[in-house]
């Protein structure tokens, strides 16, 4: 069985064909610049193929005509026919409380992706475009939606609720969504695996940690809280993105002349790592360098970012009554950054766990236990795959 895996952003595509058989991947690839007169088409199978080039695509539909063409063709193909593939698996971004797990895309579904466009309007429509461009290049193939809220819709009210006037939560539905679900659920599955429990017993705290940051509370295998919420603006401070901060200050930067769409640019784009290291970058291997060097505010950035992950993973603790069975590190920063989980692991030492530099260096995008074998708490590695979970969702859809 074989499932194309689609990521569709609002100028690119990104795809991953797997063989279920043994879960491998055939090829993938990512066509960008979608809309501009030069797109531009990687293509890389697994055996070292490589394909790199403008493409004549205008849009959605187009890039994914050139993508099956490849797919199929002599020069680096995988498969003799479309017709061997038996689903096409959809990052979709917001499927808020009327979507809770993965599900077999047709009109209804995909009404409730526009419904939720006012809420998501930089990937919803994309996502959307993307499903339908495999209605019109394959048509009859199963189109599986997979949406980053879905896992986190266990929260009960007392978590998902504001604490702001009823009405906005019953009339347009403001309230606490959770975003990174897919990568959230990866590693609960995986973690439970790797700790030899089953992924309805696994109580976990699982970072997710990149240049977008998230952690999520799962009591026996349920999300019971997380940090981002309406939007993945909530939570951790992030590569740009600021993360919690007094929604007055929003409002401030509005009454001394800042429109709202300006206060939502500096809030998810100029903000975070980039806004407070002062060297023009919000990735954390520059700022680490950077605060080595005593460069800028980087030092400073590096603490308010570990900071605040400390903060939540104490919190989550309690909620979870302190019976959790690792703290799971993940994502670009989670999976590869020492340093970074090194400071994390100090700061809540408390709690029972103890770094063990030896181990922590030695997983490096790596599963691995990376906490002494004189800890409470153990702390792990993890590495996060949200194709691979998306192609699992859509085997897992068709076979119901």
């Amino acid at each position: 069985m074989k499932v194309l895996v689609l990521n569709a952003g609002s100028s690119s595509l990104k795809f991953t064909l797997f063989d279920m058989t043994d879960k491998s991947v055939l090829c993938k690839g990512q066509v960008e610049r979608i809309g501009s007169d030069h797109p531009n088409f990687i293509y890389k199978r697994a055996d070292g193929y490589k394909f790199e080039g403008e493409i004549s695509a205008k849009d959605h539909v187009g890039s994914l005509n050139e993508i099956a063409a490849k797919l199929v063709s002599e020069d680096g193909g995988v498969i003799k026919s479309l017709t061997e593939i038996s689903a096409c698996g959809h990052r979709v971004l917001l499927g808020g409380d009327k979507i809770t797990k993965p599900i077999k895309v047709d009109e209804s579904v995909k009404q409730i992706i526009r419904d939720y466009i006012p809420l998501g309007p930089l990937h919803n429509p994309a996502n959307l475009a993307g499903i339908e461009a495999c209605e019109a290049a394959m048509p009859g193939v199963p189109n599986v939606g997979v949406f980053d809220t879905e896992f986190h819709q266990t929260m009960p009210p007392e978590a998902y609720l504001y604490p702001i006037p009823y009405e906005f939560y019953e009339k347009y539905g403001i309230r606490k969504y959770g975003f990174h679900g897919t990568s959230h659920r990866f590693v609960t599955r995986a973690s439970a695996e790797f700790l030899g429990k089953s992924a309805g017993d696994v109580s976990l705290i699982t970072c997710h940690l990149g240049n977008g940051c998230s952690i999520a509370a799962v009591k026996e295998g349920k999300v019971i809280d997380t940090t981002m919420g309406l939007t993945p603006l909530e939570g951790l401070m992030m590569g740009t993105r600021s993360g919690d901060i007094d929604a007055a200050a929003a409002l401030r930067m509005i009454e001394v002349g800042y429109t709202p769409a300006e206060v939502g640019t500096i809030l998810n784009k100029k903000s975070g790592l980039l806004a407070i290291g002062g060297i023009n970058s919000g990735d954390m291997r520059d700022m680490l360098a950077a605060a080595e060097k005593g460069e800028g505010r980087a030092e400073l950035a590096v603490k308010m970012f570990v900071r605040r992950i400390v903060k939540y993973i104490g919190s989550y603790y309690v909620l979870l009554d302190g019976k959790i069975d690792a703290l799971v590190f993940t994502g670009g920063i989670g999976e590869f950054s020492v340093p970074i989980r090194e400071m994390v692991l100090q700061g809540v030492r408390s709690l029972g766990v103890n770094v063990c530099s030896k181990r922590n260096e030695e997983c490096f995008g790596k599963a691995g236990v990376i906490s002494s074998d004189d800890s409470t708490l153990k702390a792990i590695v993890m590495p996060t795959n949200e194709e691979l979970m998306i192609a699992e969702s859509a085997v897992e859809v068709l076979a119901q």
